[in-house]
Protein backbone atom coordinates (compact mmCIF):
# COMPACT_ATOMS: atom_id res chain seq x y z
CA UNK A 1 0.00 0.00 0.00
CA UNK A 2 1.18 3.98 -0.75
CA UNK A 3 0.21 6.37 1.43
CA UNK A 4 0.23 9.89 -0.16
CA UNK A 5 -0.64 12.84 2.60
CA UNK A 6 -1.93 16.20 0.96
CA UNK A 7 -1.26 19.30 2.91
CA UNK A 8 -2.73 22.91 2.15
CA UNK A 9 0.13 25.30 2.80
CA UNK A 10 -0.17 27.20 5.86
CA UNK A 11 -1.27 31.23 5.93
CA UNK A 12 0.40 33.62 3.14
CA UNK A 13 1.54 37.23 3.47
CA UNK A 14 -0.51 38.79 0.33
CA UNK A 15 1.35 41.63 -1.04
CA UNK A 16 0.28 45.19 -2.18
CA UNK A 17 1.87 45.28 -5.42
CA UNK A 18 2.43 49.53 -6.01
CA UNK A 19 4.74 49.44 -8.92
CA UNK A 20 5.13 45.28 -10.42
CA UNK A 21 5.05 44.33 -13.56
CA UNK A 22 4.26 40.82 -13.06
CA UNK A 23 1.12 39.28 -14.36
CA UNK A 24 -1.39 38.50 -11.40
CA UNK A 25 -0.76 34.48 -11.33
CA UNK A 26 3.03 35.50 -10.98
CA UNK A 27 1.97 37.57 -7.94
CA UNK A 28 -0.06 34.99 -6.61
CA UNK A 29 2.51 32.63 -6.57
CA UNK A 30 5.17 34.80 -4.70
CA UNK A 31 3.07 35.55 -1.93
CA UNK A 32 5.54 34.03 1.30
CA UNK A 33 3.97 32.87 4.74
CA UNK A 34 3.28 35.33 7.37
CA UNK A 35 5.14 34.88 10.49
CA UNK A 36 2.10 33.44 12.16
CA UNK A 37 1.74 31.38 8.88
CA UNK A 38 5.89 29.70 9.93
CA UNK A 39 4.59 28.68 13.16
CA UNK A 40 1.09 26.57 12.24
CA UNK A 41 3.31 24.64 9.38
CA UNK A 42 6.19 24.28 12.06
CA UNK A 43 3.72 22.76 14.54
CA UNK A 44 2.42 20.51 12.59
CA UNK A 45 5.55 18.75 11.41
CA UNK A 46 5.76 17.90 15.10
CA UNK A 47 3.03 15.61 14.54
CA UNK A 48 4.36 12.02 14.89
CA UNK A 49 2.39 10.81 11.91
CA UNK A 50 3.41 13.66 9.76
CA UNK A 51 7.26 12.67 9.63
CA UNK A 52 9.43 10.48 7.97
CA UNK A 53 8.35 10.95 4.51
CA UNK A 54 10.14 9.01 1.90
CA UNK A 55 9.62 11.91 -0.62
CA UNK A 56 8.34 15.63 -0.57
CA UNK A 57 6.57 17.56 -3.22
CA UNK A 58 5.27 20.59 -3.45
CA UNK A 59 3.73 22.98 -5.93
CA UNK A 60 6.22 25.60 -7.27
CA UNK A 61 3.94 28.70 -5.20
CA UNK A 62 6.53 30.49 -2.63
CA UNK A 63 3.77 29.40 0.21
CA UNK A 64 4.10 25.79 -0.73
CA UNK A 65 7.49 25.71 -0.56
CA UNK A 66 8.07 27.45 2.62
CA UNK A 67 5.58 25.17 3.92
CA UNK A 68 7.34 21.97 2.29
CA UNK A 69 10.20 22.76 4.13
CA UNK A 70 9.08 21.84 7.55
CA UNK A 71 8.47 18.21 6.67
CA UNK A 72 11.73 17.38 5.34
CA UNK A 73 15.58 17.73 6.31
CA UNK A 74 16.60 16.22 2.62
CA UNK A 75 15.63 18.47 -0.52
CA UNK A 76 11.43 19.32 -2.30
CA UNK A 77 10.70 17.96 -5.29
CA UNK A 78 9.01 21.21 -7.27
CA UNK A 79 5.98 20.26 -9.59
CA UNK A 80 4.27 22.70 -10.99
CA UNK A 81 1.52 20.28 -11.52
CA UNK A 82 -0.04 20.60 -7.97
CA UNK A 83 -0.48 24.22 -8.42
CA UNK A 84 -3.49 26.08 -7.44
CA UNK A 85 -6.29 26.91 -10.22
CA UNK A 86 -5.13 29.76 -12.65
CA UNK A 87 -7.79 32.38 -12.12
CA UNK A 88 -7.71 33.76 -15.74
CA UNK A 89 -7.72 37.33 -14.36
CA UNK A 90 -5.56 40.72 -14.32
CA UNK A 91 -7.00 42.01 -11.10
CA UNK A 92 -8.93 40.41 -8.37
CA UNK A 93 -11.52 42.68 -9.19
CA UNK A 94 -12.00 40.74 -12.37
CA UNK A 95 -13.14 37.75 -10.08
CA UNK A 96 -17.08 37.09 -10.23
CA UNK A 97 -18.55 36.75 -6.62
CA UNK A 98 -19.93 33.47 -7.55
CA UNK A 99 -16.89 32.18 -8.58
CA UNK A 100 -15.84 29.39 -5.79
CA UNK A 101 -19.28 28.02 -6.25
CA UNK A 102 -19.82 28.17 -9.66
CA UNK A 103 -16.55 26.15 -10.50
CA UNK A 104 -17.61 23.02 -8.71
CA UNK A 105 -21.31 23.44 -10.27
CA UNK A 106 -19.72 23.50 -14.01
CA UNK A 107 -16.60 21.62 -13.85
CA UNK A 108 -15.59 23.09 -17.30
CA UNK A 109 -16.48 26.63 -16.22
CA UNK A 110 -13.17 28.96 -17.04
CA UNK A 111 -13.06 33.06 -17.22
CA UNK A 112 -10.25 34.47 -19.50
CA UNK A 113 -7.18 32.74 -20.04
CA UNK A 114 -7.65 30.73 -16.63
CA UNK A 115 -8.30 26.75 -15.90
CA UNK A 116 -11.67 24.63 -15.25
CA UNK A 117 -11.95 22.01 -12.96
CA UNK A 118 -11.53 19.80 -15.04
CA UNK A 119 -8.07 20.37 -16.71
CA UNK A 120 -6.50 20.96 -12.93
CA UNK A 121 -7.72 17.83 -12.18
CA UNK A 122 -6.38 16.23 -15.47
CA UNK A 123 -2.78 18.02 -14.54
CA UNK A 124 -2.97 16.74 -11.10
CA UNK A 125 -3.62 13.33 -11.60
CA UNK A 126 -1.15 13.09 -14.37
CA UNK A 127 1.83 14.24 -11.83
CA UNK A 128 0.14 12.20 -9.09
CA UNK A 129 0.05 8.53 -10.90
CA UNK A 130 3.46 9.00 -12.03
CA UNK A 131 4.33 9.86 -7.75
CA UNK A 132 2.46 6.53 -6.77
CA UNK A 133 4.09 4.56 -9.99
CA UNK A 134 8.14 5.66 -8.85
CA UNK A 135 7.53 5.26 -4.92
CA UNK A 136 5.22 1.98 -4.61
CA UNK A 137 4.85 1.55 -0.47
CA UNK A 138 6.54 4.52 0.46
CA UNK A 139 5.28 7.41 2.16
CA UNK A 140 4.69 10.26 0.75
CA UNK A 141 3.86 14.46 1.09
CA UNK A 142 2.07 16.44 -1.71
CA UNK A 143 1.81 20.24 -0.32
CA UNK A 144 -0.50 22.07 -2.52
CA UNK A 145 -3.28 24.33 -2.15
CA UNK A 146 -7.47 23.96 -1.51
CA UNK A 147 -9.04 24.40 -4.35
CA UNK A 148 -6.68 22.30 -6.18
CA UNK A 149 -6.66 19.82 -3.56
CA UNK A 150 -10.43 19.78 -3.27
CA UNK A 151 -10.88 19.67 -7.53
CA UNK A 152 -8.28 16.33 -7.18
CA UNK A 153 -10.48 14.73 -4.67
CA UNK A 154 -13.55 14.49 -7.07
CA UNK A 155 -12.31 12.01 -8.79
CA UNK A 156 -13.13 10.07 -5.90
CA UNK A 157 -14.95 11.54 -3.70
CA UNK A 158 -18.04 13.62 -3.70
CA UNK A 159 -17.08 17.69 -3.52
CA UNK A 160 -19.91 20.28 -2.58
CA UNK A 161 -18.73 23.92 -2.01
CA UNK A 162 -21.10 24.13 1.05
CA UNK A 163 -21.23 20.36 2.05
CA UNK A 164 -19.12 18.39 3.70
CA UNK A 165 -16.59 15.95 1.58
CA UNK A 166 -17.97 11.88 1.36
CA UNK A 167 -15.76 9.14 0.35
CA UNK A 168 -18.04 6.00 -0.15
CA UNK A 169 -20.46 7.42 1.02
CA UNK A 170 -19.04 8.29 4.33
CA UNK A 171 -18.25 11.88 5.40
CA UNK A 172 -14.48 12.42 5.86
CA UNK A 173 -14.11 16.19 6.17
CA UNK A 174 -16.70 19.20 6.87
CA UNK A 175 -15.70 21.03 3.79
CA UNK A 176 -13.69 24.16 6.11
CA UNK A 177 -9.87 24.42 4.41
CA UNK A 178 -7.75 25.64 7.55
CA UNK A 179 -4.16 26.06 6.85
CA UNK A 180 -1.94 23.28 6.55
CA UNK A 181 -5.63 21.22 6.61
CA UNK A 182 -3.88 17.84 5.99
CA UNK A 183 -5.05 14.37 4.34
CA UNK A 184 -4.30 11.12 4.13
CA UNK A 185 -4.59 8.58 1.16
CA UNK A 186 -4.01 4.74 0.95
CA UNK A 187 -3.65 3.31 -2.38
CA UNK A 188 -3.98 0.03 -3.72
CA UNK A 189 -1.00 -1.69 -5.89
CA UNK A 190 -3.14 -0.44 -9.01
CA UNK A 191 -3.29 2.97 -7.66
CA UNK A 192 -7.11 2.49 -6.77
CA UNK A 193 -8.07 4.85 -3.63
CA UNK A 194 -9.03 2.78 -0.89
CA UNK A 195 -9.37 5.17 1.89
CA UNK A 196 -8.83 8.55 2.89
CA UNK A 197 -8.82 10.42 6.44
CA UNK A 198 -8.73 14.03 7.89
CA UNK A 199 -5.97 13.80 9.29
CA UNK A 200 -6.14 16.50 12.56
Amino acid sequence: MTVVYFIRHSEALKSNNINNSDTLQVQNEKWPLTENGENIAKEKSKIEELQNFDVVYSSNYVRTISTAKYFTSDKINIDENFGERKFGINNWDELPSDFGERQFNDLDYKIGNGESINEVIKREEESLINILNEYKNKKILIVGHSTALAALFSKWCKINYTEPYTFNGNKFFDGKWNYCETFKLEFDDDNNLINITNVK
